[in-house]
């Protein structure tokens, strides 16, 4: 059969797919691109809760209000029994206390923005596959890629199972952990993590909510067992998923089949099986393996890996989808500003290939970092310094207890989160499980000296608009200080100023004058927190003088705190909309 020619081919029609070319088209509507789809959807998938960051994207899509209109539950955080204790506590986006009851369907704004949802797959993916589609992508559900041709690193076309070859100037791989592009240009996969889990998984009709805040939100419920955890996740109305990870070791040890397991595990855990009283399986139960993995390459001749045939991050944080919509974004941005600058092309794929990588590595150590918090699972210093040792530094337990408590994986962007990490949150997390010392440096100092000695300078890529553009940067020890935004603000008013009070005098120079309350303190709250994690990364010294006051430039609410068992949330009844 005779050949097609298009601008952009992408294997899968998930949201990594989906959001690549829904962006495409927006940013360059002349494009072609051709989204290739082996299932018909709508189908189920694993990776139902989301992170704020995810929202924003959708938003950028033109599809929020789709996502929104679909009802599915918001996601105020999460309650976990995890860590040296049995008692609940919450990891939330925004004090409870704060949420208004809004009616739904709503706008994004306001509360809108600081929260997440919880989704199902089978609906969420398919509407943004015909989102896609409406925005002039051509989409061929059922089509099944059966292989890719390809000279040296450079892709010539895509055979597909009816016979008909496609080829495109640009290839990215949506094909999740099948790899499809991957495996067929031979891209090595490491594993750069200890820990290999499995998943399994079912759906059900009829579980409660643990818990109703505002209007239509809640919590997921994260529960460990000792040996592995349950995932609670309301999806809608009457639907819940309820998985099961556990080391693929303990679960050989069991001897048990994955119903087995996954049903004992169910009558263990005392707070899920309270909440599915009554409820229904859909007998979907799924398996899955579940240890996380990166591509040693993300992108090259003319191809990029989007979401999870790029890499994976275990689901313990719900990195999954933020990882997956990003990634594919930027890759989306990066070939249009190829085209648009040839010259840059080696620059924007090492930008890309860069960035990835660091985002994968990030969230699985951010994973590793989440477990060692559990007494439950292993011995929490001698496992830091397997991770330590996993980043090229031979540190006793002792030293890699004290690295990464002190936040020896914090790799956070101009955005001041890197696809969901966030600074605030790895410092409540380490005084809440670990009894690390505190380090909000801000809080304990009043003399700051910027010390950038040995630090080159380097244009690093920033993403927006459909391109990207180079902001100039301080580069030292793998470490980068972004000269934009709050980071940007520092490098400026440090170089003229290190006391408390000339300090508060730059920033009133610096910042805009016409600011809202609000507007001033969400502001204050950043610059606070770009301080802090230049201060942990090395690039400010912090001391105390007693002769200058205390430099307090943010309103810090605790994200992290003890679960209330008896606080006055409504309880969602059974079948009862969220």
């Amino acid at each position: 059969m005779a050949t097609e020619q298009y601008d952009v081919a992408i294997i899968g029609g998930g949201p990594a797919g989906s959001t690549a070319g829904t962006l495409l088209r927006k940013y360059k509507p002349n494009i072609r691109v051709l989204i290739l789809e082996r299932e018909k959807f709508p189908r189920d998938h694993v990776g139902e809760s989301q992170l704020p960051g995810i929202s924003r994207i959708l938003d950028e899509m033109g599809c929020w209000d789709k996502v929104e209109a679909a009802n599915f539950p918001i996601k105020i955080g999460a309650t976990y029994k995890w860590g040296k204790t049995a008692e609940l506590w919450d990891f939330d986006f925004m004090p409870p206390q704060m949420i208004q009851e809004l009616p739904r369907p709503g706008k994004y704004e306001g509360q809108r923005v600081h929260l997440a949802f919880q989704v199902d797959r089978s609906i969420y993916d398919h509407i943004l596959l015909d989102h896609a589609l409406e925005h002039g992508c051509e989409v061929r559900q059922e089509t099944r890629v059966t292989s890719v041709q390809a000279e040296g690193d450079r892709v010539t076309g895509l055979r597909l199972e009816n016979g008909e070859e496609v080829s495109a100037r640009w290839y990215f791989d949506a094909s999740g952990h099948s790899g499809i592009l991957r495996r067929a240009l031979d891209v090595e996969a490491t594993y750069p993590t200890a820990l290999q889990n499995i998943a399994i998984w079912d759906y059900w009709q009829n579980a409660t909510w643990a818990e109703e805040i505002g209007i239509g939100g809640t919590r997921v419920q994260v529960m460990s067992l000792g040996y592995g955890w349950i995932w609670f996740i309301p999806l809608g109305p009457t639907r819940t998923s309820v998985g099961l990870v556990i080391p693929k070791t303990t679960f050989k040890e069991m001897g048990l089949s994955p119903q087995e397991a996954y049903t004992q595990a169910l009558t263990q855990e005392s707070r899920i099986r309270g909440f599915m009283e009554g409820a229904v399986s859909e007998h979907k139960l799924q398996t899955t393996r579940d240890w996380s993995f990166e591509a040693a390459r993300h992108c090259g001749e003319n191809w990029f890996l989007i979401g999870e045939s790029s890499g994976f991050a275990d689901p313990i944080l719900s990195a999954g989808l933020s990882i997956t919509h990003a990634c594919a974004r930027e890759a989306a941005f990066t070939i249009l500003t190829m085209d648009a600058n040839p010259a840059d092309k080696e620059w924007l794929a090492s930008e890309y290939n860069t960035r990835q990588s660091r985002r994968i590595q990030a969230h699985i150590r951010f994973a590793d970092y989440w477990y060692t918090a559990n007494t439950q699972f292993s011995e929490l210093k001698a496992f830091t310094s397997t991770i330590a040792k996993e980043s090229g530094l031979n540190l006793d337990p002792e030293e890699a207890w004290r690295w990464l408590g002190q936040g020896g994986f914090i790799l956070d962007d101009q955005t001041f989160g890197l696809a969901g990490i966030h600074f605030t949150l790895f410092a409540d997390l380490s005084n809440h499980l670990a009894q690390l010392p505190n380090i909000h440096e801000v809080e304990n100092n009043n003399v700051f000296v910027m010390d950038v000695k040995g630090a080159a300078h380097q244009d690093f890529a920033q993403y927006e608009d459909g391109h990207v553009i180079k902001i100039p940067c301080l580069t030292r020890n793998g470490k980068i200080w972004p000269l934009q935004g709050a980071y940007g603000i520092w490098h400026k008013i440090l170089r003229i100023a290190k006391t408390t009070p000339e300090i508060i005098d730059g920033l009133k120079a610096t910042l805009p004058r016409n600011l809202t309350p609000h507007e001033h303190n969400t502001q204050m709250f950043h610059i606070g927190t770009a301080l802090n994690v230049l201060i942990v990364e090395g690039w400010v010294k912090a001391s105390m003088d007693p002769r200058y006051p205390i430099f307090k430039p943010m309103s810090y609410t605790k994200t992290i705190h003890k679960h209330e068992r008896d606080a006055p949330l409504q309880t969602v009844g059974k079948g009862r909309k969220g």
